[in-house]
């Protein structure tokens, strides 16, 4: 599976494509800065005369009232398989003046046909941090060459990392974090082909709980080794003051619903998400039963069937490639 649709909302907002070059129109036809979210994108294989990001960003500035604006998505840019973030960021950084009502960016929202997810280069984020300390929302998708340095910032509630593969470097990074305001930490682990080497140590910061005292969603998604995650988070203390805890989108066989089982209550959670899994049916049955009585929302949707090729067993993630 690939990542069918550019984003449709962000931060609450829906998402508006801020036209190309001549079709502006007057100012009175854009929505009201406030209302939406900007998406600025660029071609990633781009052509003579096409207006690259670092064109269209200034031309941006100079037609929206971007003092009223609350969200920013950056779509593509040029050669994204090549060519990281890092300019993008600076951009954004230099226009914080200009941006003072900036509460949430998402940096790569691109489709497989842009740019493959493991394919996306993206840079160092946490400038974006220290220019904007009221940013409540960062979202990144892709993880080539992606650096998080541990950083402190009061505000910040949600925090989305999307991959193919994220490097176990990148997660001691974000679990090295102070956010004492985070509510929401979501990561796409990926598979070890396109760079997922995350380790159970990798994730025991976060999973402690110690710099999230906010925290009511944790989302440790479309992994390779969800059967290990889950065994670490069965008895990870910042399990006990969620409200959501996310493990879809991975491997998870009959072994990771058994370590979930074993480990320690789920009971006061909302919503247990464990969708595009390949437990058996008997195995997603235990764990419902073993919760939906108390009022958790057990979703085991999109059961998934292993392949068997040449003696060898294949499963896969959600997303990949």
């Amino acid at each position: 599976m690939t990542i069918g649709n550019y984003l449709r909302e962000f931060h609450d907002l829906p998402v508006f494509e801020f036209p190309a070059p001549g079709a502006e129109g007057e100012a009175r036809e854009l929505p009201d800065p406030a209302s939406v979210a900007w998406r600025l994108s660029a071609a990633t294989y781009a052509e003579p005369g096409d207006e690259e990001w670092e064109e269209l960003f200034p031309r941006f500035l100079d037609t929206v009232d971007t003092a009223k604006v609350r969200a920013v998505v950056v779509g593509g840019w040029n050669e994204a398989y090549e060519n990281s973030s890092a300019a993008i960021v600076e951009a954004l950084v230099a226009a914080r003046d200009r941006l003072p009502a900036l509460e949430a960016v998402f940096l790569g929202d691109m489709l497989s046909e842009d740019c493959e997810i493991s394919w996306i280069i993206q840079s160092d984020v946490t400038p974006l941090l220290a220019a904007y300390p009221g940013l409540l929302g960062l979202g990144v998708r892709g993880a080539g060459e992606l650096a998080f340095p541990p950083v402190r910032h009061e505000a910040l509630r949600r925090l989305v990392v999307q991959s193919g593969g994220l490097p176990g470097s990148v997660v001691r990074d974000i679990g090295a974090c102070d956010f004492p305001a985070l509510e929401h930490l979501e990561l796409w682990l990926g598979r070890g082909d396109y760079g997922n080497d995350c380790t159970p140590a990798d994730l025991e910061p976060i999973l402690a709980g110690t710099r999230l005292p906010a925290l009511r969603y944790l989302g440790l998604r479309n992994s390779d080794t969800q059967d290990e995650v889950a065994a670490a988070v069965a008895h990870a203390p910042v399990v006990a003051r969620l409200e959501e805890l996310d493990l879809s989108m991975g491997e998870l066989t009959d072994q990771g619903a058994e370590a979930l089982l074993a480990g320690q209550p789920l009971t006061h959670l909302r919503r247990l998400g464990l969708a595009h899994h390949f437990m058996s049916e008997e195995a997603a049955g235990r764990i419902t039963a073993a919760l939906a009585p108390h009022g958790v929302a057990v979703d085991v949707s999109d059961r998934q069937v292993p392949e068997e090729y040449n003696g060898r067993t294949w499963r896969y993630t959600a997303v990949g490639e």
